[in-house]
């Protein structure tokens, strides 16, 4: 065994407490972005998600035994399907609030939280057949046309959102509807422009910790731009922090005004938020796969190293879907988005050479202490939509991109009559129910978000044609 000091940290090892910390800061920080964004645009609490965030890495941590350093965050892949089920859900009067706060009624976030612990069985579901029969055999039921077409539509059904963020037309700045061609619509559109334009530039250009910090530091950036404006034209696009922010909070201390507890919500049955979140897990069965194999090369750079024995972070890939499954629940018993591995946080852990889990453990404490902390959260309600816009932009195009990667990198033939047939199926009625129906498709008496119809369609049709292809070997 080799005494050589070596940089970094595997699983099991833990840093010295000052070291610790500040590896653990890093890794909320890297989270946060990403995290509180999907809490803006659903609707959801932003204390409330940044709190399940860090509850439910805690919980995976201990449900899979302190073996596999990942970092449970909020995904994007679930947006449009929440919004779906608000509008298909919610009275007049509610929408109207959402509309006006950007805050989700409690009633209706009671309501997707059902569909998120419901997609928490898919993941499991998943889980339990890699580990009985391997992960060939998810392949065959979920393969690669299926789960990068949904992934690719997920990102393309959101472009509306994005765009009406971006361009500001309809919004309204200090009480003034914006209209387009107007002094507050070209000043709306500078910030959402340079929010994206430099958001992009932080992507491609920064190197090290800072690569992992395109989104946080494309906020900050366009939030200055918009601190100009206001400062110089007197014209203020940042937000009103929400009543409802705040007054919703389970228990504060003092007068809330610097430490409240998160707003706690609990789930309500929704047969649509059943049928149009739970299907969505599909999507993020691939990505959380992919982790795993990276995570394995990254560890074992650090174990080889260290002379230590190489680990076999594959067979544990059943365990990381279970625990992905249980986490989807628990953050959605208390009132945040479903999740996945963050893979912002992977990519920091290469970086930084330290896989250790007591760092993430301290990291998810961290995360559930600032959800209390009321000035940030209201300094969070008050970023301007145009810089959502300018990041919804980015976000919901990368989505789209990844899942045309899923594609590419599993090597789906484009050639195939098969592969073909499903992902026109899922492209089609995805983005087509999006765009002819708003989002819910009618089908035999039922109103079905186009996403979920998309996926289990997909599936259908994929699992009819395999048959075809099995009959006609045996032949």
């Amino acid at each position: 065994m080799s005494n050589k000091k070596v940089m970094g940290y595997l699983p099991e090892e833990t840093p010295e407490f000052g070291k610790l910390i500040l590896y653990a800061l890093q890794q909320v920080v890297v989270m946060f972005p990403a995290t509180i964004t999907v809490a803006l645009i659903t609707g959801f609490q932003v204390s409330t998600t940044i709190f399940a965030s860090g509850l439910a890495t805690l919980c995976f941590i201990l449900i899979t035994k302190k073996k596999i350093p990942l970092y449970y965050g909020s995904s994007f892949a679930y947006l449009s399907a929440i919004s779906a089920m608000a509008m298909a859900e919610g009275t007049e009067a509610q929408i109207a609030s959402w509309q006006a706060t950007g805050i989700l009624p409690a009633e209706l976030i009671s309501k997707a939280q059902f569909g998120i612990i419901m997609s928490g069985f898919v993941s499991i579901f998943a889980g339990l057949i890699v580990k009985k029969f391997g992960a060939e055999k998810i392949e065959k039921f979920l393969p690669a046309s299926i789960t990068g077409s949904v992934s690719m539509v997920i990102g393309l059904t959101l472009a509306g959102s994005a765009m009406g963020d971006f361009l500001g037309v309809g919004n309204s700045v200090g009480g003034a509807v914006i209209e387009a061609g107007s002094t507050n619509a070209a000043l709306w559109l500078v910030v959402a422009l340079v929010t994206f334009i430099s958001t992009c530039v932080y992507s491609r250009y920064l190197k090290g910790l800072l690569s992992q910090l395109p989104l946080l530091l494309g906020v900050l950036t366009g939030c200055a731009v918009a601190g100009v404006i206001y400062f110089v034209g007197g014209v203020s696009l940042f937000r009103a922090v929400p009543a409802e922010a705040l007054a919703a909070s389970s228990f504060k201390l003092g007068d809330g005004s610097i430490f409240a507890l998160p707003a706690f919500t609990f789930p309500k049955f929704s047969l649509n938020a059943l049928i149009g979140i739970m299907p969505i897990a599909i999507a993020t069965i691939p990505e959380s796969t992919a982790h795993m194999y990276q995570l394995e090369i990254y560890i074992n750079d650090v174990a080889k190293e260290k002379g230590k024995e190489k680990r076999d972070m594959i067979s544990l890939l059943g365990d990381n879907l279970i625990g992905d499954g249980l986490c989807d629940m628990i953050s959605g018993v208390v009132g945040g988005p479903a999740g996945t591995n963050y893979g912002e946080n992977i990519s920091t852990m290469a970086i930084t050479r330290v896989f250790s889990v007591p760092v993430l453990i301290a990291a998810s404490v961290i995360a559930m202490l600032v959800s209390c902390f009321t000035p940030l959260i209201q300094t969070i309600y008050g970023i301007p939509l145009a810089v959502i816009g300018g990041i919804e932009v980015y976000c919901f195009g990368a989505i789209a991109a990844q899942g045309i990667a899923i594609l590419i990198d599993k090597g789906v033939s484009m050639f195939d009559s098969k592969n073909i047939a499903v992902i026109a199926l899922v492209s089609i009625v995805g983005i087509g129910g999006n765009y002819a129906f708003g989002g819910n498709i009618p089908f035999f008496g039922m109103s079905i978000p186009c996403i979920a119809a998309a996926a289990i369609f997909g599936i259908i049709l994929n699992a009819l044609l395999t048959l075809g292809d099995s009959q006609a070997k045996d032949l």
